[in-house]
């Protein structure tokens, strides 16, 4: 038995969106730029895309733009911000518990001379209303907050964000890296006060190596990277035309049931969470319930290394990851744990559960049996 439960890292591509992917590399190869039929034959679908996408997030197919991925998107988003409205002020405003596609280049931008603001979170990785009210200054051009914890699952105040921003500093933009809320939740940017989103395709079930950002219409915002000047010069590069359309017909199946398909994440994610109240010595990181992701689960098993229980757990089929995919193979432990103020104990012993659609109850029992199984016999045998 294969169970795979480590959808935050990546998902599975949609068999429907592989298949129609093969057809247009094969069949509609052409370089969307060019003016001859094969060439028109590819850009339709990246018009298919942009509407697409554009009617999902209720905004205006011009304010969408391809990238590679989330970590290009929060690139572009964060850099062509900040090199565009320096005049205006050079205070920038983040949390603690960002993807590190954010507070790496946070910190590249503190190189470049920006000043940044990192808030604090509290025990369960939200930022507080009242802590980015008293950050924001005249001088602040852009605020980075996350629509979804990568690690726990937090939910960001993002329509409170974004409300308090505009009062208090109509100038600022705020960017939403919604990497892991895009598909799991409607998210309307305008609705919220959000300027710039980031998203990737392949949290989604759609292929790897594409993504899109959001810009308002009214955005200043300069490009990263330069060449034929395509995507109104803001993104140059031929257009990965099967990537484009593949993320975007794997988007219009996700929200063809999203309601239901999240209520049934959330039950799932309930049902393993009493499950792992069995266990002694496990903590539950991050919101519980509803408060929180309904994919994403964080679990602390106090006295086993993560990667010691991630290695049985694989031997058993089941996959789960120590943490960020992005940084897992990294030495240093989680700033979003040490943020939360996990103690520190804990720190090296937490791994993290993520359910996709294709996540079954049978699935999450199996994965408790083996845990039951597991955990006492694997701290029999570790060294004290």
């Amino acid at each position: 038995m294969e169970i795979y439960l480590d959808n935050s890292a990546t998902t599975r591509v949609f068999p429907e969106v592989a298949e129609w992917m093969t057809e247009i590399m094969c069949g509609h190869y052409g370089n969307p730029s060019s003016m001859h039929h094969k060439g028109v034959e590819s850009e339709q679908y990246i018009r298919y895309a942009s509407e697409t996408l554009a009617r999902l997030l209720k905004v205006s197919e011009k304010e969408i733009y391809f990238t590679s991925g989330g970590t290009e998107s929060d690139n572009l988003a964060l850099i062509g911000c900040a090199l565009a409205n320096y005049r205006a002020g050079r205070h920038l405003i983040t949390t603690q518990v960002e993807h590190p596609a954010v507070l790496q280049t946070m910190k590249y931008l503190e190189d470049q001379g920006f000043r940044v603001t990192y808030l604090p979170v509290d025990n369960t990785g939200r930022i507080s209303i009242e802590d980015l009210r008293k950050a924001i200054r005249q001088d602040t051009i852009l605020v980075s907050i996350m629509y979804t914890n990568n690690e726990i699952g937090t939910l960001q105040p993002i329509a409170e964000a974004g409300s308090l921003i505009k009062r208090m500093n109509p100038a600022a933009l705020l960017h939403v890296d919604a990497v892991q809320g895009f598909g799991k939740e409607r998210i309307y940017p305008k609705r919220l006060g959000v300027d710039l989103l980031s998203t990737s395709s392949h949290k989604i079930h759609g292929p790897k190596g594409v993504g899109f950002l959001y810009v308002g219409e009214r955005v200043k915002i300069r490009p990263i990277m330069y060449g034929g000047g395509q995507q109104r010069n803001l993104r140059s590069g031929t257009e990965n035309v099967p990537g484009i359309a593949g993320m975007a017909k794997a988007a219009e199946m996700v929200y063809a049931h999203l309601d239901e398909d999240t209520d049934r994440l959330y039950l799932l994610k309930e049902r393993f969470v009493r499950g792992l109240s069995k266990l002694e010595d496990v903590t539950v990181n991050g919101p519980e319930g509803r408060d929180g992701a309904p994919h994403i689960v964080s679990v602390s098993v106090r006295g086993i290394r993560s990667e010691v229980l991630l290695h049985a757990l694989e031997d058993k089929g089941i996959y789960v990851s120590a943490g960020s995919a992005c940084s897992s193979n990294k030495p240093q432990s989680s700033a979003t744990l040490r943020a939360i103020g996990l103690e520190k104990e804990l720190l090296g012993s937490t791994v993290r559960f993520s359910m996709s659609i294709f996540t079954t109850q049978e699935e999450i029992d199996y994965t408790l049996s083996v845990l039951y199984d597991i955990v006492p016999m694997l701290r029999k045998y570790t060294r004290k």
